[in-house]
């Protein structure tokens, strides 16, 4: 049997359809039940259904008088606050396009960013680096004003005309823009049973920053699309500390990346009776972690593997849990296969994991990039660059990166963009990035040099938080005479990583 597994065709969107509009269709069901709540170890900031609606078409108002056009890009330069997903979801409502970025990027990478997209506006935290392009800029400290402008009404339209940008590094060493549509939020449905378990009665904790796209989809979007509640903790929030906002505000499914249940799992656990089972995303999870979780809580976690074109598209979930050692199954509605040089491979063997071009959920194309983007097709099947084997009862075991892409708390990020800072670097000769295990169960990036001489760590660090966002930057650095390479001068990284 060949490396073909489909879990049928989901209903197609309505014809006119917009993403925020979905996202809060319950709004009008349920007025006053809490949406989201901002949890902090004193109390808890309640936002209503009808308060975010409100907030939402509101400054969709406020954007649309700013003489903004169709499809004007909006460039999201904000902190760990609600702003974060209320400004989100207006640009959507009004048209518009937001381009959410993280917080952490430098002014030498938000410019690259800005050059690429052209935004016509930025809305702007206080202390986050702005682009050095004169763009018109729309401050954090004005939304609220803007939440109470009379509502706009819903830009409805093509389900698959572009919605929203985010990026995602690439193997070419800089940050490339994935453009997706309206529909991508009707193919997370998918998600709903096919990993999460959740209806619109479950309070959801995650336990990411409103700014990271993991708790953008998974945190908020899509409890709210079933009317249930999301927890987030408030900017500040230690590990340590969850496990009482967990229990205090009855929580029954938690969201985080491996390394904060590690460190929950450090600081201790209460009793958790209204838990009913976690989920993990942006990097694999540790069998011992899991394990050890499983006997704290009596609880499982639910793994998922995605990317940022296509979000999710495998994972394990309360109805079918991933078998030991594998990713889980494809979901339900899902069409994936896993690729040889002349096509699917016979289940059982290795090759290039791959997602149907049909998957309602993949991205329209790179920004600016058709190359690129045509590059990533074979026939049907959109190739994820990740190496795996699908078992006889369609089960996934993931097999690594084909093209050295690191993962750093759950963000991805290219070696070679790593590289290119560090050779800028002028007592580097040449280095190598490779996401490499630091200590039992935990890794990081770390960056091998060739110098005439040993360099200062510190003075390292200092050049990678001058030009890097902090997830890109090096955690270990390591002296070699020179880079391990073939001999034809390819270099070697899998000697690196040890």
């Amino acid at each position: 049997m060949l490396s073909i597994h489909d879990e049928g065709a989901p209903p197609p969107p309505p014809a006119s359809f917009n993403l925020a509009a979905h996202v809060l269709a319950q709004a009008a069901a349920k007025p006053d039940k809490v949406a989201l709540a901002i949890l902090s170890p004193t109390g808890a900031r309640r936002w209503s259904y009808a308060r975010l609606e409100a907030a939402v078409r509101g400054l969709a108002t406020g954007l649309l008088e700013r003489g903004l056009e169709p499809g004007a890009r909006v460039l999201m330069r904000l902190g760990n606050d609600v702003d974060f997903p209320v400004t989100y979801l207006a640009a959507i409502a009004a048209g518009l396009i937001p381009v959410p970025t993280s917080a952490q990027l430098t002014r030498r990478e938000i410019t690259a960013i800005a050059a690429e997209i052209a935004p016509a506006l930025i809305v702007a935290g206080e202390g986050i680096a702005l682009p050095e392009q004169e763009i018109p800029v729309l401050h954090a400290a004005d939304l609220p004003a803007l939440h109470a402008r009379p509502a706009a009404d819903y830009a409805m339209g093509d389900p698959d005309r572009p919605a929203y940008v985010i990026y995602t590094s690439g193997t070419s060493g800089t940050p490339r823009a994935v453009v997706h549509a309206h529909r991508a939020i009707w193919a997370r449905r998918m998600m709903h049973e096919g990993w999460y378990g959740l209806t619109g009665d479950d309070r959801l904790l995650h336990a990411g920053a409103f700014n990271w796209t993991y708790t953008l989809g998974t945190g908020l979007m899509d409890p709210w699309s079933l009317g249930a509640t999301a927890l987030i903790p408030a900017s500040g929030v230690t590990s340590a500390e969850l496990p009482l906002l967990l229990k205090r505000h009855d929580a029954t499914i938690f969201a985080a990346a491996p390394g904060v249940y590690r460190q929950m799992l450090r600081a201790g656990l209460p009793p958790l009776p209204r838990l009913r089972h976690g989920l993990s995303a942006g990097e694999k999870m540790p069998p011992a972690l899991r394990e050890a979780w499983g006997q704290a809580t009596g609880t499982q976690v639910h793994e998922a593997f995605g990317m940022s074109e296509c979000s999710t598209f495998v994972s394990g979930a309360p109805a079918r849990p991933a078998p030991e050692g594998t990713i889980g199954y494809p979901q339900a509605g899902r069409r994936v296969a896993v690729l040889g040089a002349d096509g699917p491979v016979p289940r059982g063997t290795p090759g290039e994991l791959a997602v149907s071009s049909r998957d309602p959920g993949l991205m329209l194309h790179y920004w600016g990039q058709p190359e690129e983007t045509a590059a990533r097709f074979r026939g049907e099947w959109f190739c994820t660059g990740d190496q795996a084997v699908m078992a006889e009862d369609g089960a996934l075991t993931y097999l690594g990166r084909a093209d050295d892409m690191m993962n750093a708390g759950g963000f991805r990020v290219s070696p070679l963009e790593v590289e290119s800072v560090f050779n800028r670097h002028p007592g580097i000769r040449e280095c190598a990035a490779v996401e490499a295990t630091v200590k039992a169960d935990t890794t990081a990036i770390c960056l091998y040099y060739s110098a005439d001489a040993p360099l200062a760590e510190a003075e390292l660090a200092a050049w990678g938080a001058e030009h890097l966002a902090r997830y890109k930057q090096p955690r270990r650095f390591t002296r070699l005479d020179a880079l391990p390479r073939n001999p034809n001068g390819k270099l070697l990284r899998s000697r690196l990583r040890g």
